[in-house]
């Protein structure tokens, strides 16, 4: 039993069925990509392979990245790729055994994710609607600030929208996620509104464009730009520059801490993990149980408001 003859293969094949069967993003594939190189490097320095490698062998290249200085969250992501390549090497019969099955990483440093108040997300929307180069400007970014907090999409999903997705008042927006995977978000009342007055003003000028000798285009946030659509970047600054505006900490707003604050507020208010993580599209409920602390941090101050021996036994007479 023998896998592919160089470890340059077994990583391509690796990859192309990452690709293929899991629809991984072409970042992820990356990473992977440079992990395991790194990794074959180290393997061939020592006249061995990913075919030859054996459990200490494995384990002593962590500790040689752990002696390296490399953080823990880069040896848990190397870790994570030499795992799932030999359990696809396992699957596909290139070994008798999977020798990393049982090497337990160093783990990540659960970092709760920065997140706002409800105050603080009042007044970027407020700032949403005095900010901008025209009216239009104003109600594209009323809208894109009122659909990132009412759905807690991904800034790549929200920019990219098609308009079709925004037609005929929809309770619901189609999302196409990470790997090609669609989920439904729904959106509040004042979202919808937002995107009613926009999809007006963007037909109305792209009507304009046309008439002109233009075209027309399939994003709801069209732009000139080479992607068709508003691009992170140019949204990324758009929300430091409402920030700035609202009085709220640009270090603290990106668009992915109103993601955050999405997901933070839903849990305050009573939703279950579960219902977030269909939401926020997260394939595992891992990585949605960060969020957790919220309902930790509930759950205590109904202890400390309700339970009879929270009460402060001193202001008894």
């Amino acid at each position: 039993m023998s896998g592919p003859a160089s470890d340059e293969l077994w990583i391509s094949t690796f990859l192309q069925a990452q690709a293929a069967e899991l629809g991984a993003a072409t970042n992820t594939l990356l990473a992977y990509g440079r992990d395991l190189k790194d990794f074959a490097a180290w393997l061939e320095h020592r006249k061995t392979s990913f075919e030859q490698a054996d459990r200490d062998r494995i384990e002593a290249y962590l500790i040689d990245c752990d002696a390296q200085g490399l953080s823990r969250a880069t040896r848990a992501r190397r870790l994570s790729a030499i795992k799932q390549l030999y359990r696809f090497a396992f699957e596909e019969g290139w070994r008798e055994a999977n020798p990393a099955i049982q090497i337990k990483g160093p783990g990540r440093k659960k970092q709760l994710p920065k997140t706002l108040d409800v105050p603080e997300v009042d007044r970027l929307l407020e700032a949403a609607r005095q900010t901008g180069r025209s009216p239009a400007d104003r109600i594209r970014n009323t809208c894109l600030m009122e659909l990132l907090y009412a759905t807690g999409m991904r800034v790549t999903e929200l920019v990219s929208l098609p308009v079709s997705s925004a037609r005929g008042d929809p309770r619901m927006l189609l999302v196409l996620g990470k790997g090609g995977k669609e989920r439904m978000v729904p959106l509040s009342p004042p979202a919808r509104d937002a995107l009613a007055i926009w999809l007006e003003e963007r037909d109305k000028a792209e009507d304009a464009s046309v008439e002109k000798g233009g075209s027309r285009s399939k994003f709801l946030f069209p732009s000139r730009g080479k992607s068709g659509h508003l691009t992170r970047h140019r949204f990324f600054l758009l929300v430091k520059e409402l920030a700035v505006q609202g009085g709220v900490s640009p270090e603290k707003v990106t668009p992915h801490t109103l993601r955050h604050a999405f997901a933070t507020h839903l849990l305050a208010n009573g939703a279950d993990l579960r219902s977030i993580q269909t939401l926020l599209g997260h394939a595992d409920i891992a990585t949605t149980e960060i969020y957790t602390h919220v309902l930790d941090e509930r759950l205590s101050e109904l202890v400390l408001e309700h339970h009879p021996l929270a009460k402060d036994k001193g202001s008894k007479g």
